[in-house]
């Protein structure tokens, strides 16, 4: 038994192997964009949701049957995410910042206009707008989940989770199409270097997301959650909802004042 409130950490592959898995899904996903080859980008992502998936069940061992949790510990746990978070957001920021420098000046290479010349404009009022419509669902439902499982409602909680992530798949797919659909590409000027850049780097976060709660439904179905100990649940609706934010922002200033 411990003499103090904290949890010494053992030795684990997860971290290292993370590491290099998103160096070379990086490495892969230029790769891609240069060349459409596409092998590696999906090989390394299958990878490293493997890993993901291992880490995730290592802490879950960890926080349920060995007891490392004190309230010390998930303290500074919740304070590491709240610090994630900001460092996403921070990422975010500087994506932002490239768009409003390049569309508030733009240069004689692109006509002096935004979008550049013979750009065609998407509508913010077609597939956007839906898309918008469905993450804004899936975050309330992720929030009705978390608020059944409060009142013990545990079938309500499973149902309500399961359709938050059914609309962030659908809200994927419906990317998805968008982009095969586009007008342009992302080899069309800084237009569309910005535009990829920050509706990709959203999706990859969506997809993040998805498999966060995808982990917690597993949890949820397992019986591994009670009303007062809900500390991942309650971290993936906090990212959910970061990515809501970020699609709202991505929204109102690429779709709908940017077109």
């Amino acid at each position: 038994m411990n003499n103090h409130f904290f949890h010494l950490v053992k030795h684990s592959p997860w971290p290292i192997l993370t590491a290099f898995n998103l160096i070379n899904l990086v490495t892969s996903l230029a790769k891609l964009i240069l060349t459409f080859f596409f092998f590696f980008f999906f090989f390394f992502i299958i990878a490293t949701s493997l890993i993901m998936f291992q880490w995730w069940r290592d802490v879950t061992r960890e926080s349920l049957y060995e007891g490392t949790r004190s309230l010390k510990v998930n303290y500074m746990i919740s304070s590491g995410m709240i610090f994630f978070i900001i460092s996403e957001i921070w990422l975010f920021i500087s994506f932002f910042w490239m768009y409003f420098y390049y569309s508030l000046s733009p240069d004689m290479a692109m006509g002096s206009i935004w979008p550049p010349y013979k750009i065609v404009q998407m509508s913010f009022m077609d597939i956007p707008l839906l898309n918008t419509l469905i993450l804004l669902m899936s975050g309330f439902f992720v929030t009705w989940s978390h608020y059944n499982l409060t009142m013990n409602k545990f079938q309500n909680s499973k149902i309500s989770l399961a359709m938050s992530i059914s609309l962030g798949v659908y809200f994927m797919t419906i990317q998805g199409y968008e982009y095969l659909n586009s007008s342009f590409s992302f080899n069309d000027s800084v237009f569309g270097n910005s535009f990829f850049i920050l509706t990709g780097f959203h999706g990859v976060h969506v997809a993040i997301g998805i498999i966060f709660l995808t982990i917690m439904m597993i949890q949820l179905v397992k019986s591994k959650f009670s009303s007062v100990t809900l500390y991942g649940l309650e971290y993936s609706i906090w990212y959910w909802h970061f990515v809501d934010l970020v699609w709202l922002c991505l929204y109102l200033s690429v779709y709908w004042w940017g077109m």
